[in-house]
C-alpha cells in the first residue's frame, strides 16, 4: 500500500500525500523507507509527520541540500528537518543560529531558533528541549461542562472552561510529563475573544484560574454581543498509538498531550512574563464543540510563570 502511494506521489499526485500522513501519524517507522524517495519527489507538503523517522543518513543528506545554497526551497527542507529529532539536526540547527546557510533557507529572518520551534522544540545550552509530549489522549467530550463564574472584560460573554484536568490522574500526568506541571490544570478563558488573538489564564497547581492581565485586547473584535460558551467538559480517554493522531479537524480529535495538528503556521506560544517557550498542552477540536464547529484551540502552560494560552486557528 505504501509502496503504491509514494509511487503516486512520483507521478504527481498531490491526494497520495494526504493518504501517506494518515498512515505516518499512525506509524513513523512505516514511512523510513521511502523517506528519500518523497523529498526527490518534492513532498514537503504534511512534512510535520511524514519525516519524522528519518534517520541519520537522510538528515544529513537534507543539511547538505540546505548548506550548498542550490535549493531553490531551502526554507520548505528547513522545516522538514525540524520535525526530525537526533544529533545530526541538533548540531545543524546550533550552526545555522550562529551562520545562517546561503539561499532562502530563513526568508523571514526569524532565526535557526524560531525554525526549530516550529517543529515542538528549542535547543538549550547543554541539548534541547521538547515543548509537545510523548504520550497523547483522546480528549473525550461530556455534558458536563464546567461554567466558571466571571464574564469576559471584553466582550461580557460568560468565560469558558477550555480544560481542567489533573496530574493526579496518571493518563494526564504522562500527558503533561513534559510541562512539570503538577496538580489541576484549569484553562479558563473567552471562548469568543480568543478567536481573534492568543488569550493568557493565571493558573495554580490547585486549580486556580483567572484573567490574566497579560491579555490584550485584539485590534479587531466584533460587535455582536454576549455569546454562551459550549458547556462541554472533557476527560481524558483511551491512549492514542501515537503522539500524532490529533486532529484540528474531525469529530474524537481533540486531543491531550502529544503533537499539535496545525491548521494554519506552527504557532507554539511565548511566555509574556518570562518569553520563554510555553509548553503545549492540548487541542480541541471545534468538532467537538458544536455540530457545526471548526478550528480548533491550541492549550499551552508555562508551570515555572503559572501561565496558560489558548490560540485559535481556522481554515
Amino acid at each position: 500500500m505504501i509502496e503504491d502511494l509514494v509511487a503516486r506521489v512520483e507521478a504527481g499526485e498531490d491526494a497520495a500525500v494526504e493518504e501517506l500522513a494518515d498512515l505516518a501519524a499512525a506509524d513513523p517507522a512505516a514511512m523510513a523507507p521511502y523517506l528519500m524517495r518523497l523529498l526527490d519527489a518534492g513532498a514537503v507538503w504534511r512534512a510535520d509527520v511524514l519525516y519524522r523517522a528519518a534517520d541519520g543518513d537522510f538528515q544529513r543528506e537534507v543539511v547538505a541540500r540546505i548548506d550548498s545554497g542550490a535549493h531553490q526551497r531551502s526554507d520548505q527542507l528547513g522545516y522538514l528537518l525540524a520535525q526530525t529529532r537526533g544529533p545530526v539536526v541538533e548540531e545543524a540547527f546550533r550552526r545555522w543560529a550562529q551562520a545562517p546557510p546561503p539561499g532562502d533557507f530563513d526568508p523571514f529572518q526569524r532565526g535557526a531558533a524560531a525554525l526549530a520551534r516550529d517543529g515542538g522544540w528549542e535547543l538549550t545550552a547543554d541539548g534541547v528541549r521538547e515543548l509537545c509530549g510523548s504520550a497523547a489522549y483522546r480528549l473525550v467530550p461530556g455534558a458536563d461542562g464546567d461554567r466558571p463564574k466571571g464574564t469576559c472584560p471584553w466582550c461580557e460573554s460568560p468565560l469558558w472552561t477550555a480544560l481542567d484536568v489533573d496530574t493526579a490522574d496518571a493518563k494526564v500526568a504522562a500527558a503533561l510529563a513534559h510541562t512539570g506541571w503538577r496538580g489541576r490544570l484549569r484553562i479558563v478563558t473567552c471562548h469568543f475573544c480568543t478567536c481573534y488573538g492568543t488569550t493568557y489564564v493565571d493558573v495554580s497547581e490547585g486549580g486556580d484560574a483567572g484573567w490574566s492581565a497579560h491579555n490584550v485586547r485584539p485590534d479587531y473584535l466584533p460587535g455582536m454581543g454576549p455569546e454562551a460558551p459550549p458547556l462541554v467538559g472533557f476527560a481524558p480517554g483511551e491512549q492514542r498509538p501515537t503522539p500524532y493522531l490529533a486532529s484540528a479537524w474531525a469529530r474524537e480529535g481533540s486531543t491531550l498531550g502529544g503533537f499539535p495538528e496545525w491548521i494554519q503556521d506552527p504557532a507554539f506560544r511565548d511566555c509574556p512574563s518570562c518569553e520563554r517557550a510555553m509548553d503545549y498542552v492540548g487541542l480541541i477540536g471545534g468538532a467537538d464543540l458544536h455540530d457545526y464547529g471548526e478550528g480548533a484551540y491550541y492549550l499551552f502552560v508555562h508551570a515555572p510563570c503559572g501561565l496558560a494560552a489558548v490560540e485559535y486557528q481556522q481554515s
